[in-house]
């Protein structure tokens, strides 16, 4: 005799509210790679969660990415907002969000690749109009990837470390 196993509806929730957004978030992180890689080789591999493989970080230190989608006339756009390691990261902010935060009229900063220490001395928003960086922060296991096209915002007095993989050219604005 065969015989089946039964979730309680808490356990299907919790199953749901853990692994659809890792799930949906993957997707759109494969759907992006590929639409700004013409690459044949294989993507390096990233960590998701920004922790090592042997860090024991838990599901809980990471807010769940959402998902917005919306339609102008005739493409649509994804946006993904996620919290890691202490850091507000959104993936594709729509223009009129950037329009909004007057992106276009903040100052800019770049540099080459290269690897450094930084201290945020006031909140830190920032849009990466190209580039890409591993960041990793103080009291964090691992890293983080940003980059073009990724609104950030590290918060006042945060310590990290920048490895910068590819040139970073990205408009800025210090919190007063």
């Amino acid at each position: 005799m065969v015989q089946s196993s039964v979730l309680d509806d808490d356990t299907k929730f919790l199953t749901l509210t853990l692994v659809l957004p890792v799930l949906l978030f993957s997707v759109s992180l494969l759907l992006s790679y590929s639409c700004n890689h013409t690459t044949t080789t294989a993507p390096p591999q990233t960590n998701l969660t920004g922790t090592t493989e042997d860090s024991k970080t838990e599901m809980e230190t990471i807010t769940p990415p959402t998902f917005t989608t919306t339609s102008p006339s005739t493409s649509t756009t994804s946006t993904v907002e996620m919290i890691v390691g202490g850091v507000k990261i959104e993936k594709n902010p729509s223009e009129s969000k950037l329009a909004q935060l007057g992106v276009s009229s903040w100052p800019k900063w770049g540099c080459g690749p290269s690897r450094f220490p930084w201290t945020f001395k006031a909140n830190e928003t920032m849009y990466l109009l190209e580039g890409k960086v591993n960041v990793y922060t103080e009291g964090y296991d691992g890293f983080f990837e940003i980059g073009s096209g990724d609104l950030v915002e590290f918060p006042k007095g945060m310590k990290v470390t920048w490895d910068v993989i590819e040139s970073v050219n990205k408009h800025y604005y210090l919190e007063k």
